[in-house]
């Protein structure tokens, strides 16, 4: 009889450590969240000079990059209940009419449309193993295990996020030529854009409003 396999046994991540994806396989990944422009608000100069800047960035790089797009539907809840805050809060009694209209305008308006929003990623590659297999040909660049900075088994993790926080902060540099902001995310957030990833039925779900 077949065994089945776990369904963490398909996904390639090991641990998120300090804001550091770390793979089976031994390889780490660095997550960037970028802002976005209205590229076709712009005048032909302006976007002459993003695609010229965007250019750049893609020129100065010497390692690959992931560009995700992730799409989610726009949760209104947090902002329904503001608006019923301050339509208790309110003592006009017209006001409060509006407001209670205006809500009932939204629920019904989201009821009928899917509104997405976007968020975009730049993923960050490093693979630490071309530069153990030369360490490993020459015996005095070979780190003992023990050293200082090795965590135990030879483990160089701090070595390999200095490397990869290294391309991640290049990376950011070069977006912000195309006036776009780019920030790593923490340990938290990859956890949760992590399970979004793996969980894409739960994007397919009604927000209950």
């Amino acid at each position: 009889m077949a065994q089945t396999k776990a369904t963490q046994a398909f996904v390639p991540v090991k641990e998120v450590r300090n804001g550091v994806i770390i793979l089976k396989e031994g390889g780490y990944r660095g997550v960037l969240m970028c802002s976005s422009i209205n590229f076709a608000l712009k005048s032909e100069d302006e976007q002459r000079a993003v695609v010229g800047g965007f250019q750049n960035f893609l020129n100065t790089l010497d390692f690959t990059v992931e560009i995700v797009v992730h799409s989610r539907k726009m949760d209104i809840r947090p902002y329904l209940a503001l608006l019923n805050e301050r339509m208790e809060a309110q003592s006009n009694e017209l006001m409060r009419i509006q407001l209670r209209e205006y809500i009932q305008f939204i629920r019904g308006f989201m009821d009928s449309t899917s509104i997405m929003t976007k968020l975009f990623y730049i993923i960050v590659p490093y693979t630490p193993s071309l530069g153990k297999d030369v360490a490993n040909a020459v015996p005095f660049l070979n780190r003992k295990q023990g050293s200082e900075g090795a965590h135990p088994g030879g483990d160089t993790f701090e070595d390999d996020r200095v490397q990869l926080e290294q391309r991640m902060a290049l990376a950011a540099g070069g977006l912000a030529s195309s006036g776009l902001r780019a920030v790593p995310l923490g340990t938290e957030e990859i956890i949760e854009l992590l399970y979004r990833s793996f969980n894409l039925s739960e994007l397919e779900s009604p927000i209950r409003l």
